[in-house]
């Protein structure tokens, strides 16, 4: 009983800070697509590090977006 009450309630987690979520990964995918386009030298350390960043975003964006 108490299992199909917990089933019936269908309560969002959604809150206004996911969308400056998403903004900042788009921010970091634009500034590292940038780093990536440069010509002369690449600092392969930005690089690195925007990667790592955008990695650990996308996998917030994903777990925050599959509990909407």
């Amino acid at each position: 009983m108490f299992l199909a009450e917990q089933a019936t309630e269908a309560v969002s987690t959604y809150e206004h800070f996911d969308i400056f979520m998403v903004i900042f990964t788009i921010l970091i995918a634009a500034g590292l697509v940038r780093l990536l386009l440069q010509r002369p030298r690449k600092n392969v350390f930005a690089i690195g590090f925007g990667t790592v960043a955008l990695l650990v975003f996308i996998a917030a964006d994903v777990k925050m977006v599959s509990g909407w």
